[in-house]
């Protein structure tokens, strides 16, 4: 079958990935697509130590590949394209992913960048980037470096942006990219804590006076994230036993106006200030502050804030600094 398919070649308006496994005669792995192009997870079944997959693509898309091991690698299709990966399972660094030129030079950066540390794979992404500011893979190394990492540096990913966005100004992840750094710079550490305001949980407002000139937290949360609901349950614990020093905010990103209720009354979190407009992911206050998704946070010191998108282990460790 998948010689037949190659040798058919691919029709317009789809896209072929196959590909060749030494040291996996059976398995399988995963595709998803970052930008929601593929409707939840597709599994890729490896027989013989080979694979075809083939799908609808009337754009150009990025796919991430996700492994046994779940290291993941991305994938950039084309309509009309054919892309063949050769690799060993036993050294999955080794890769060589063929068939255009962005998956070339995907793979040529990470050959490159094999033995580099980190300080030094950043700054070859930054080069590449700079370099090649047409190229689908800038805009992977842009989340993966600048935007999603450890130390998120959103005045660079802006400055890197902007100069991909002159050579990409129709690719659409890349502007509701920029969209969501233009939000997210209010989060950012030494930032002056921003003027909010957003309708209060049982009535009146709530605004950045709420927050005190202390040690302060806006959190968001769900009924629907068991995660966000800890991080609340911890928060309150932590406010509590602080003596007031530490001052709450959250948002409830439901749309349910009752599913929020239950939250409140079960873990009685109305003693602290809660913002709930219905809105979901569009809630104004959230942008104004520059959260993005559930749980997320970011915390304030005397009027700027300090952290921000930190887990539940790194939060309790900050404030219990602080």
């Amino acid at each position: 079958m998948a010689l037949l398919l190659v040798a058919c070649g691919v029709e317009s308006d789809r896209f072929q990935l196959s590909g060749r496994f030494l040291n996996m005669n059976q398995g399988e792995f995963y595709v998803y697509s970052p930008d929601g192009d593929i409707d939840g997870i597709d599994t890729i079944k490896v027989v013989g130590g080979r694979f075809t997959f083939e799908r609808p693509c009337e754009r150009p898309v990025m796919l991430m590949l996700v492994f046994p091991n779940f290291s993941e690698q991305p994938i950039f299709a084309e309509p009309g394209k054919s892309v063949e990966i050769k690799a060993d399972a036993s050294h999955m660094k080794e890769m060589e992913v063929k068939g255009t030129k962005a998956n070339e030079q995907m793979t040529t950066f990470r050959k490159q960048t094999a033995s580099a540390s980190p300080p030094e794979v950043v700054k070859m992404a930054e080069t590449f980037i700079n370099e090649h500011p047409e190229s689908p893979v800038g805009l992977y190394l842009l989340r993966k470096f600048f935007v999603q990492g450890l130390s998120p540096d959103y005045a660079k990913a802006a400055t890197l942006a902007e100069k991909m966005m002159s050579k990409q100004p129709k690719n659409g992840p890349l502007i509701i990219l920029q969209r969501q750094m233009e939000q997210m710079k209010n989060s950012m550490v030494g930032v002056k804590a921003p003027r909010f305001s957003g309708p209060r949980f049982g009535g009146g407002s709530v605004t950045e006076a709420d927050l005190g000139d202390q040690i302060a937290v806006v959190s968001t949360w769900a009924s629907w994230s068991y995660e966000s609901q800890e991080m609340q349950r911890q928060l309150r614990r932590i406010a509590r036993a602080s003596g007031g020093r530490i001052r709450l905010v959250s948002i409830c990103l439901d749309a349910d106006r009752k599913a929020c209720e239950r939250i409140v009354e079960r873990d009685t979190l109305g003693a602290y200030p809660i913002i709930f407009d219905g809105q979901l992911f569009e809630c104004q206050a959230m942008k104004q502050v520059g959260l993005s998704t559930v749980p997320d946070n970011v915390i304030y010191h005397h009027g700027k804030v300090v952290a921000s998108g930190l887990n539940l282990g790194a939060l309790k460790q900050k404030l219990e600094e602080l």
